[in-house]
């Protein structure tokens, strides 16, 4: 009953997740997807706080709601080349090259956010529902992109990947003084995974097989401190820790109906944030760095194949995250923002095949949003992203077959894959405000 639940949950608040910055979402509903993902000493709305600095609720004197939904568009395109051969298996010094572009369509993002306190206490509490992480792609198989060929052909056929993660989280902060705050969050987590081809599984003479959708429940926390010094100046630390998950426990088909099961096991990476933020007059300035552990993460951080010729893991490096927003208050009840988003690619180039099902990798993101007072209580949010990888993601396609020749992946000589992605989303919300902690109940 509480698994069902907790599905229809997911389903409503991680439907099909598109991560940014390596496969975590770069921000958290309208206002701070506007702010380029920068909340960490700068909190402009509950979510943007919930989600990169628990200590930072206690800035939020009201008890405040806040939903948003987003649409969300991308445009993965997945090209391979490989060297075609003779009879006797010699190259001819011909090349078989194609393309295949996504053809999944539109996906929503969902986020519920709400954080209250009692009057004239030091104590604010929050809860959230996100979907914080995720990717997602599908090619239909293709005889003109050597890698989308039918399995028998030697390529993988069709390639689809959903993953999605909702983090439920329960925030506590505490005002140790009138300018510092401590946070702290527990998070409850629900990720679900789903393959086609499965390439953590072994491949048998009919190839990789397909999987079911398979989920794990994971857990870990949050902790920050926020400063505000009272004469406009903020900033923020906090460290995110690494959730750990059980394992997906994948019940497989293969081409020819024989089925088989394996497991596998996926971490969400320890992330360490540090902002900064700056309210003068009609301006608020944020700035955050990030720094995205995923070398130290289960699934993340090894690769390669195994002796059964299925694949160990994502081989991830660490990424650096930098953003950046501007907001502007000078129209009456219409304060406009700006964001920018910076991300380093987390896939070598020598690992780049091992990561074909996991493409949403984002360089550069820029953002435009605004709001709208509908009355004293509720506040419209909107706001517009555009964002690229920058160039393709590339390396050259691997087969156990020849690692002897070519160690340590088996590179196919000549042969390359790449992939690159466009994205773009509308997003709306819904601020509501119930009523403010300084003002007594009788």
């Amino acid at each position: 009953m509480k698994t069902n639940l907790l599905k229809c949950i997911v389903l409503l608040f991680s439907t099909f997740i598109y991560a940014q910055s390596g496969h975590i979402m770069q921000g958290v509903g309208s206002v701070n997807m506007s702010m380029g993902g920068a909340a960490t000493g700068q909190p402009l709305d509950i979510s943007g706080a919930l989600q990169w600095n628990p200590a930072a609720i206690s800035s939020f004197d009201e008890n405040i709601l806040k939903f948003d939904i987003g649409l969300f568009f991308s445009s993965p395109e997945l090209s391979s080349t490989v060297p075609e051969f003779d009879s006797m298996g010699q190259p001819t010094g011909n090349f078989f090259s194609g393309t295949t572009e996504d053809d999944r369509g539109v996906s929503f993002l969902p986020n519920l956010a709400y954080v209250w306190s009692k009057p004239d206490s030091k104590h604010t509490f929050g809860a959230s529902a996100f979907g914080i992480s995720g990717f997602g792609v599908t090619f239909p198989e293709n005889m003109s992109n050597p890698i989308n060929a039918p399995q028998s052909m030697g390529g993988f056929g069709r390639i689809e990947s959903n993953y999605m993660l909702l983090q439920v989280g329960f925030t506590w902060a505490y005002e140790i003084s009138d300018k510092f705050t401590i946070g702290f969050q527990p998070n409850l987590d629900w990720a679900s995974l789903e393959l086609m081809p499965n390439p953590t599984a072994n491949p048998t003479m009919a190839g990789y097989p397909s999987t079911d959708n398979s989920s794990a429940f994971g857990f870990g926390a949050h902790i920050g401190l926020y400063y505000d010094s009272g004469t406009g100046f903020k900033a923020g630390v906090a460290y995110k820790t690494t959730q750990s998950f059980e394992d997906f426990e994948f019940e497989n088909t293969y081409l020819d109906n024989s089925t088989g099961t394996n497991s596998f096991n996926m971490d969400y990476p320890g992330i360490y944030s540090i902002g900064l933020g700056y309210s003068k007059g009609d301006f608020d300035l944020a700035l955050d760095y990030r720094l995205v552990d995923y070398e130290n993460t289960d699934g993340f951080d090894i690769t390669g194949w195994t002796p059964t010729a299925s694949v160990r893991g994502f081989g991830w490096e660490n990424i650096s995250i930098v953003s950046a927003g501007l907001q502007y208050k000078g129209i009456d009840g219409i304060p406009l923002r700006f964001g920018y988003t910076y991300s380093t690619n987390p896939i070598p180039e020598e690992l780049a095949f091992f990561n074909v099902p996991a493409t949403a990798i984002i360089k550069n993101a820029f953002q435009f949003g605004l709001s709208i007072d509908a009355g004293d209580n509720l506040r419209l949010d909107g706001v517009f992203h555009y964002g690229t990888s920058s160039g393709e993601t590339s390396g050259q396609l691997l087969n156990p077959m020849f690692i002897q020749s070519f160690p340590p992946y088996g590179a196919i000589p000549g042969s390359e894959v790449s992939y690159d992605m466009t994205t773009s989303m509308v997003m709306v919300g819904l601020n509501y405000t119930f009523r403010s902690k300084d003002t007594s109940e009788e």
